[in-house]
């Protein structure tokens, strides 16, 4: 009979034996989800089952940030990792590195849970979107360097608005290298200040292959910039999560182009034209033209008017002529004035002696007073 051994010895040969197994180091396995819980240190803890049995499962921070959906408890997973011995409890579990939706469709199951979970905490909400600049001075481009999509938004920048200053900011845009080197253009983008609008995104494919522009990582990252993000994911039916958190959508990376790009040629045609209407000559020609309407307006209403006015004057002149003192004198009548030429109206202040100066129709006769009479009878007024 063998020598006893402590639990730990026995513990650790387990182990020993688990890390052995080339199996065990990498396996996947599907199960439902049970008892899902997420600590505050970021660690994942839940259970897989079947029918018959149990598998108690761990996913570290680390791997748990490339979670592309939320996991809950009664949902049908695939699960990657190794299977070892947890010393502590003497138990094995499942290390997850990896946790897909199980069976047709997952993608796009993982896709909408993703979408709930943003949605609900307002990354999706309009009052977050940012204006693009109308006139960009730098405009960066996070994608494929090697692309077709990249060739077609630098010939329409180029072409639409060459003042600005173009930076590609390469990264892959597949695979699952893709997120987090997008991630780490648009952070860098956004630190270095490089640019006054961003265009991240891709060529059109399959869901799986623009895949990395529903990571929620790639979300989080176009939510967090400070610079206007622009989601240029050429699929142009369906929407990426990141469309919906980038402040404006393209349906096309060309698209995109044009969208951030003002048209140089049309803005040189508004040029054109406000500087002629701010033309000084322009503006002297133009009030030429009104001043000579109106001249010709004036004389022509003059011409009008002068038959009528010609008649109301004659008939002034008459009137005025016929009150004439020298129309009086010629009746037979002399107007009496003091040495002063002021027609006398009375015999007070007049004084014999006085000098007065009689006005007749044909001329002037200078008399002296001799005699001052009273108050006229009735006969002499008349």
């Amino acid at each position: 009979m063998r020598d006893a051994v402590s639990i730990s010895d026995l513990t650790e040969h387990i182990r020993r034996l688990f890390e052995s197994d080339e199996i065990l180091e990498s396996v996947l396995v599907r199960g439902e989800v049970s008892n899902y819980k997420r600590y505050p240190s970021g660690h994942h803890y839940f259970t897989l089952k079947d029918a018959d049995s149990v598998l108690r499962s761990v996913m570290f921070r680390g791997d748990a940030q490339s979670l592309a959906f939320q996991p809950e408890d009664g949902m049908s997973v695939l699960a990657a990792g190794r299977v070892a011995v947890y010393p502590r409890d003497g138990q094995y579990q499942l290390y997850c590195r990896k946790l897909t939706p199980d069976g047709a469709g997952s993608l796009t199951m993982a896709y909408e849970a993703l979408k709930k979970k943003l949605e609900a905490e307002g990354l999706f909400d309009s009052r977050h979107k940012k204006p693009l600049p109308p006139f960009p001075r730098r405009i960066a481009l996070v994608t494929s360097p090697a692309g077709a999509a990249v060739r077609d938004m630098i010939r329409i920048l180029e072409r639409r608005w060459p003042l600005s200053q173009i930076v590609v900011a390469p990264v892959r845009v597949q695979g699952e290298e893709a997120p987090s080197e997008i991630v780490s253009a648009l952070r860098y983008c956004n630190r270095q200040n490089i640019a006054d609008v961003i265009i991240t995104g891709r060529g059109g494919g399959s869901l799986e292959d623009l895949w990395a522009f529903n990571d929620e990582r790639v979300a989080r990252a176009i939510f967090a910039s400070v610079i206007p993000v622009v989601s240029a994911v050429g699929h142009e039916p369906d929407f990426t999560i990141a469309d919906f958190t980038a402040d404006v959508r393209a349906a096309t990376p060309s698209h995109a182009a044009e969208l951030v790009s003002p048209d140089c040629e049309e803005w040189v045609g508004r040029l054109a034209e406000a500087r002629r209407k701010l033309s000084p000559e322009r503006y002297f020609t133009d009030k030429r033209l009104q001043l000579d309407r109106l001249v010709e307006r004036l004389a022509g209403a003059w011409q009008r008017s002068s038959p009528q006015r010609a008649k109301t004057l004659a008939s002034l002149a008459a009137r005025l002529d016929a009150l004439s003192p020298l129309k009086v004198l010629a009746r037979g009548y002399a107007v009496a004035m003091g040495a002063d030429s002021v027609p006398l109206r009375s015999v007070k202040g007049i004084a014999v002696g006085d000098m007065l100066n009689i006005r007749l129709s044909d001329g002037r006769i200078m008399t002296r007073v001799e005699q001052i009479g009273g108050q006229l009878n009735a006969r002499e007024k008349t």
